[in-house]
Order: structure tokens, then C-alpha cells, then sequence
């Protein structure tokens, strides 16, 4: 049975369609996601230039969505090494 090409160019034409627009909101999604990370340079430039380091804000804001417990657990370990390593 060969394949009838009329019956599938509706489908075809809808994938095609379909992927098309796929790409057109990944594209605009990446533009977005360029213009928001600007962005947020930009509020670290600003925070530097008013004193305040910008490496310490990156931690702060990577603690602050950790799950609580988690973080907990890791600071309790962290700390266990720093003491047994004299630096507290």
C-alpha cells in the first residue's frame, strides 16, 4: 500500500505549523531571558556601588531557595569541617 501524499499534507502542514510556533516561543522566551538577566547585572552593579558585594548577594539569594532543611543539613556539615579544620 503506497501513501496516499494528498491525505497527509494537512498533517504535515499542522506539524510544520506546530514546530514553527514551538520555535517562535522558545525564541521569544530567549529574548526574554537575555533582557532579564541584564537586568538583574544591572541590580548587582547598583548594589556594588552602593557597597555591597555582589558574590555575598549571590549566596544569600542561592540560601534563600534552598529548602530549609536541606540547608540546614549542609551548613550543620560545613561547619563540622571548618571546626575539625581549626578555622572555628
Amino acid at each position: 500500500m503506497g501513501h496516499n501524499s494528498a491525505a497527509d499534507e494537512p498533517a504535515t502542514k499542522f506539524a510544520k505549523d506546530q514546530l514553527k510556533s514551538y520555535i517562535e516561543r522558545i525564541e521569544r522566551l530567549e529574548k526574554e531571558k537575555k533582557a532579564m538577566a541584564s537586568d538583574i547585572r544591572d541590580v548587582y552593579a547598583e548594589a556594588k556601588g552602593n557597597s555591597f558585594d555582589p558574590a555575598a548577594l549571590r549566596q544569600i539569594i542561592r540560601m534563600r531557595a534552598e529548602d530549609p532543611e536541606k540547608r540546614a543539613d549542609r551548613e550543620a556539615v560545613l561547619e563540622t569541617y571548618m571546626h575539625a579544620l581549626g578555622m572555628l
